[in-house]
């Protein structure tokens, strides 16, 4: 067999512009680390973020570094404008508002985390095997979702009220049994637009579980648009939790929360203002931090925006 020649000229060092053609933009980057550095450079999104944590490092150890308690009462000093010895003020019993909006923080909070557990634990199930399974079960099973979401909220925690008592435990069980209904309907139709990818099929076709196929497959594939979801759903808990607060069917004294300190500085609006500013103000700090960080999730998660 003849072999070929190479001559001289085929050996020559490749120019700059050629080398530069060559050369890779940026490393390689994984999905996830692809959205934190996206995520990054959304200033808006990142400033939310850190007004979480600072409103969490707060609510747990804010409380701590102050010499009153959310329950001290000292009607010498009721009503009393904001000073150094109190912050943010006295509310009519004389009790320190600072510490009280901080302890209304951690009930926010605690309502933010519930909500969050419920909608991952429950409505990414739920909506999962709905969408999954499909037919006769999927029918079945958002049947039992349009009747739980018919039922008006108020209606359902008074009735809770009655039952079990007014308090954190009631609302916490409220939004418990029914705040999935919204994240189980989206999951639902992630599902049903995933679940016949050609990875799926391969899967189904080595034999995988419903099981294995649900939870390595499809929810990942999904988590993006779940993470969004369920950031932007935790300002919606927060809010209701200060509603029905504001109603009279939250926390009962001396327990504070946002809502129930804006309801106690009606009665004194136009002589006391500060009272019902400062509870008001922390609401919609939160739900703008949340909002801002649900913004930023929602494009730093979107595979179009990926360059």
């Amino acid at each position: 067999m003849k072999m070929r020649r190479i001559s001289h000229e085929m050996w020559q060092p490749i120019s700059s512009e050629e080398r530069e053609k060559e050369k890779i933009d940026r490393p390689s980057m994984t999905y996830w680390q692809d959205a934190w550095r996206r995520l990054k450079r959304n200033k808006l999104a990142m400033l939310g973020l850190m007004m979480i944590i600072l409103i969490f490092a707060l609510a747990i150890v804010g409380p701590w570094f102050s010499a009153y308690s959310y329950s001290d009462q000292n009607l010498l000093r009721g009503n009393e404008g904001p000073s150094e010895d109190h912050l943010f003020g006295t509310d009519a019993h004389g009790r320190d508002l600072y510490v009280r909006v901080l302890y209304g923080a951690r009930i926010s909070l605690v309502v933010a985390v519930v909500a969050t557990i419920v909608n991952f634990f429950i409505g990414i199930l739920y909506g999962g095997i709905s969408g999954y399974m499909g037919g006769r079960v999927d029918n079945i099973m958002m049947r039992i979702v349009d009747i739980i979401s018919t039922i008006p909220l108020v209606l359902y925690a008074i009735i809770l009220m009655v039952v079990i008592g007014s308090g954190l435990k009631s609302i916490i069980i409220t939004l418990g049994t029914i705040y999935w209904v919204k994240m189980a309907r989206i999951v639902r139709g992630q599902i049903l637009s995933l679940k016949e990818q050609e990875y799926v099929l391969a899967a189904k076709t080595l034999g995988a579980s419903i099981g294995r196929i649900l939870f390595r497959h499809l929810i990942p594939n999904a988590m993006g648009s779940i993470i969004v979801t369920m950031t932007m759903m935790i300002p919606s808990a927060i809010f209701t939790e200060s509603f029905l607060s504001f109603i009279g069917l939250g926390v009962s004294a001396p327990m504070s929360s946002w809502g129930s300190l804006a309801s106690d500085a009606l009665g004194g609006l136009r002589s006391y203002p500060y009272q019902l500013f400062f509870p008001s103000a922390a609401i919609c700090i939160t739900m703008l931090a949340f909002n801002f960080l649900g913004d930023g999730l929602r494009d730093a998660l979107d595979p179009r925006l990926r360059k």
